[in-house]
């Protein structure tokens, strides 16, 4: 089945097919869709981020159900190597430390069990609460990267490249 990661309040597994009405209901919430998207099919934009060969999704669980999914993606070029990574979860668990949880979880795996010294993630700049959550597990800002992302509206707008070295993992 893959590797299993326990958190404090999270656990973190290989998400499967069976996981993705779950994962629907999750981006189809408002929240999550303004920064998630997917189209008009969002059961195949799940299937495709679970089928990327180039990330790894783990479904998110807490108190016995799917609360989201976290995402990682690496890259090993020898003189850039890094990892980075990119979650959401269903507004009802927000402000319970879940996020905090599982970017400390996904984090402290990618530093101990794959060897990256460096980690990367990259919120909106108008994403307060996935700033702050970032930051309780150590991520520092590094640079706004301009007109980074398109948004629903068609426009571009910036977001907050943060780093995380593996010494600074809180």
């Amino acid at each position: 089945m893959g590797t299993i990661l326990h958190g404090t309040h999270v656990i973190l597994r290989p998400a499967t097919p069976g996981d993705i009405p779950a994962l629907v209901a999750i981006r189809r919430t408002p929240e999550v869709y303004a920064r998630w998207r997917g189209g008009d099919d969002l059961a195949d934009a799940v299937a495709t981020d679970l089928a990327d060969p180039d990330t790894e999704t783990f479904a998110i669980e807490a108190g016995g159900r799917i609360v989201g999914a976290v995402q990682w993606y690496a890259n090993n070029d020898d003189e850039y190597r890094h990892a980075g990574m990119d979650l959401y979860l269903d507004p009802a668990v927000h402000g319970r430390g879940h996020g905090t949880d599982t970017v400390r979880t996904l984090a402290r795996h990618l530093i101990d069990h794959h060897h990256y010294h460096r980690l990367i993630i990259d919120p909106a700049t108008d994403n307060a609460p996935a700033i702050r959550c970032y930051e309780k597990a150590g991520f520092r800002p590094v640079g706004v990267m301009r007109q980074y992302e398109r948004g629903p509206d068609g426009t571009w707008h910036d977001n907050l490249l943060m780093d995380l070295l593996a010494d600074e993992l809180s």
